[in-house]
């Protein structure tokens, strides 16, 4: 009987060992790997899979492909160029990296992303290849992720013993694994908010933990916590902040009045929304023997309050500005500081930080001062209440203060503010003298190539459970513009002050660069379509004939429409220690000055300028300039959060309006779809193509517009149309329309 030989077993070999070894060495080429590192990473622990990385490293080496450092120890070889940037994800899972290395964004497509996220800063190379006019990239090396935690609804699958979480944003291509012990016993189906731990090299989604619940999908609550913990932003203070701040001496004391200059006895005011609960600025004014006016921009000493390493300090600059969502505010500052003892309430002295002019009656400054001081504010002024008097009395000269002559037009009582008030005569001859004043700074600032965006803001009225009961329009009136002239004033001469100083002074500067002409060529484009033209010859007309079409808009169907892509054109404001002036508002020096109970920027302001006003030496400049980058991003973030609850609240109104007709612009058009205008309320959704039935329609990007192709019916940017609501996802944000047809002409 023949014995059977013994088959040997077969190794396993391990697959693509090559480029898997050379990818490994490429993502982490600043390190060094032995074989039993190497064997980690791929998770083999055999002895045959180990001889086949050892001999594989021996002929890579060979190769010239990597190096041996030290025995044992192996590193790869380089050729290629490698760049920086920060990657923007969209909707369809690829990516775009804005680098300073290219002029325009580096398309990655979604299968060269290599687990990097929307906002990571991240390391790349770039193919010879392009992608549609594009120059490619591939993801080589996460330097930073851009977040770490998301917002999300969590899939319990109870019987596994885990978890998914699916993300709000669209811009997360990937959901997230969360074992159940990890879950913080949230239910299937909570909206939560998850916290990445790791993203395994073979996992094909990140591993997180839920850090906290935020309730069921769709409840008002939940849904703007959800917002907040979108960006990283807070909704409630720290015990131990909360705790300094009420243990802070908020007294008025002699002692410090002495060291202030006291502007108590002089006629001082505010004006502010009729809901405002903190004031930042007052006016005072007082007329000189001279024929001059002494007004004073008064401040809330804020830094009085809060220094520099203290609890309260770090909330602030964290939180580096107060987010204005639809239906509260979440403030810079404790409630203690912010509504209380920094806010320049009716008849309470309060210590302020004071912008002092001496004014012509042309508004020309004749002298100014700068310092710490003590107020009492004499009244409360709403908006409204001031509109009134400027509105009733148009023909008050400049000079009948100083008659003490009281025009008998001027309303006795207001109560807009919701208390009974008379109008002190002397207090409404002010606010027609500041009238007057301010309307000759601003003509001047538009002669010299302001431009005046005065774009209409959208508030909505809400019941005791914050349900939209009704949309308005919030517009700036004279009233407005007259605080906005001198706080521009006050910004612009603290500015102007620290900049022209020899030697130089750190500072934290408000710069607008000058718009990007390629940015304004496609403005042109678009409103070309409603026959306005722009003027590129140089920086002046360039201005003029923008403010020409901010004017010639106003009332029209396409006003909105304009007004944000004429916003959209410009370069976007920041803070920076590098002075490049301010281009909107055509000033060589401009900082924000003048409201540090909401921003932070103005708090360094204040702090910079006092120092330099004791003669202290320069700060230091990189210190300021990366704070500059932190208040930047944060109001960024919060702008982005205000957006999203507005569109959130436009939902919920348009939810009781399921099947209702309205009149509309089309404000966007794209491949996929038509985005409309309602006119009269300013929400905005989509038409998807899919559901124009009529026909088959094709977009055409040149025109702006979806033209079928049997009927050739033309949807164009700009045409008033007809729309029925479809669906209003409140989780998602979407709010879809059906096309009715266009508008009657």
């Amino acid at each position: 009987m023949t014995r059977k030989k013994k088959r040997k077993s077969r190794k396993n070999k391990i697959s693509n060992l090559t480029n898997t070894i050379l990818n490994l060495l490429k993502k982490e080429r600043n390190k060094t790997f032995n074989y039993k590192q190497i064997a980690s990473k791929l998770g083999v622990d055999d002895a045959s899979s180990r001889n086949q990385i050892i001999k594989k490293l021996q002929q890579l080496k060979a190769k010239g492909d990597i190096e041996e450092v030290e025995r044992g120890k192996f590193k790869a070889i380089v050729n290629t160029e490698y760049f920086t940037g920060i990657l923007d994800v969209s909707a369809k899972g690829n990516g775009y990296i804005i680098s300073d290395d290219f002029e325009d964004d580096v398309f990655v497509a979604s299968n060269n992303l290599n687990k990097a996220l929307d906002g990571d800063e991240v390391e790349f190379y770039a193919y010879r290849r392009k992608h549609r006019g594009k120059q490619e990239g591939e993801i080589t090396n996460i330097i930073k992720r851009g977040k770490t935690q998301y917002v999300g609804t969590i899939q319990v699958q109870g019987k596994k013993n885990f978890a998914f979480v699916v993300p709000d944003s669209t811009k997360m291509y990937t959901d997230i694994f969360v074992p159940i012990n990890k879950t913080k016993k949230a239910q299937d189906g909570d909206k939560v908010v998850v916290s990445l731990t790791d993203w395994p090299e073979k996992a094909s989604s990140p591993y997180g933990e839920v850090i906290e619940v935020l309730g069921k999908p769709g409840e008002h609550s939940t849904e703007i916590h959800a917002i907040l913990a979108e960006y990283g932003l807070p909704h409630e203070f720290p015990k131990e902040v909360e705790d300094f701040a009420n243990q802070l001496d908020t007294s008025i004391t002699k002692e410090e009045i002495a060291k202030r200059r006291d502007m108590r006895k002089d006629l001082t005011f505010t004006i502010d929304p009729k809901d405002a609960k903190d004031f930042d600025d007052a006016l005072s004014f007082k007329v000189l023997d001279n024929g001059l006016y002494e007004i004073g921009i008064h401040i809330a000493d804020v830094s009085h309050y809060v220094r520099p390493d203290t609890v309260l300090d770090d909330e602030a600059y964290e939180r580096a500005t107060s987010i204005y969502l639809v239906d509260r505010v979440v403030p810079m500052l404790p409630e203690i500081l912010s509504n209380k003892a920094c806010s320049l309430r009716p008849h309470e002295e309060k210590y302020t930080f004071s912008a002092v002019f001496k004014l012509n009656d042309r508004g020309e400054v004749k002298h100014q001062w700068f310092g710490r001081t003590v107020t009492y504010s004499d009244a409360r002024f709403a908006y409204e209440e001031a509109q009134a008097i400027i509105e009733n009395n148009p023909n008050v000269s400049l000079g009948s203060i100083v008659a003490s002559q009281l025009n008998t037009n001027i309303p006795e009582e207001v109560s807009l503010t919701g208390k009974s008030y008379t109008t002190d005569p002397k207090i409404a001859e002010a606010v027609l003298v500041l009238d007057r004043l301010a309307k000759k700074m601003r003509a001047k600032r538009m002669r010299s190539g302001a431009i005046s965006f005065d774009k209409v803001e959208v508030k909505f009225s809400l019941d005791e459970a914050n349900n939209p009961t009704g949309v308005f329009f919030k517009t700036s009136k004279d009233a407005n513009k007259l605080i906005e002239e001198f706080m521009l004033l006050a910004n612009k001469k603290v500015s102007e002050f620290v900049g022209k100083q020899n030697p130089k002074k750190t500072f934290v500067y408000r710069v607008h660069d000058e718009p990007d002409e390629s940015k304004l060529a496609q403005l042109q484009t678009i409103v070309g379509r409603f026959g306005h033209k722009l003027n590129f010859k140089n920086r002046s007309s360039i201005s003029a004939s923008l403010n020409k079409l901010l004017t010639d808009v106003v009332g029209k169907k396409e006003q909105n429409l304009v007004d944000t892509l004429a916003i959209r054109s410009m370069a976007k404001a920041e803070y920076t220690t590098h002075n490049i002036g301010h281009y909107g508002l055509a000033f060589d020096y401009y900082s924000h000055f003048t409201s540090p109970i909401r921003r932070y920027p103005d708090v360094m302001a204040h702090r910079l300028l006092q120092r330099y006003l004791d003669g202290g030496k320069s700060a230091n400049e990189e210190v300021y300039e990366d704070k500059c980058k932190h208040c930047s991003n944060m109001e960024y973030l919060a702008t982005k959060a205000e957006r999203d609850s507005i569109k959130y609240m436009q939902i919920r109104f348009m939810q009781d309006h399921e099947d209702d007709e309205f009149l509309g612009v089309i404000s966007g058009v794209t491949d996929w779809g038509i985005y409309v205008e309602i006119i009269a309320n300013k929400c905005e959704g989509m038409v998807s193509i899919r559901d124009m039935k009529d026909d088959t329609y094709d977009f055409d990007k040149d025109h702006y517009a979806m033209v079928g192709r049997h009927t050739k019916t033309m949807y164009q940017l700009g045409d008033e149309v007809i729309v029925k609501v479809k669906n209003t996802d409140l989780v998602k944000k979407h709010l879809d329309f059906y096309m009715i047809g266009k508008a009657e002409s």
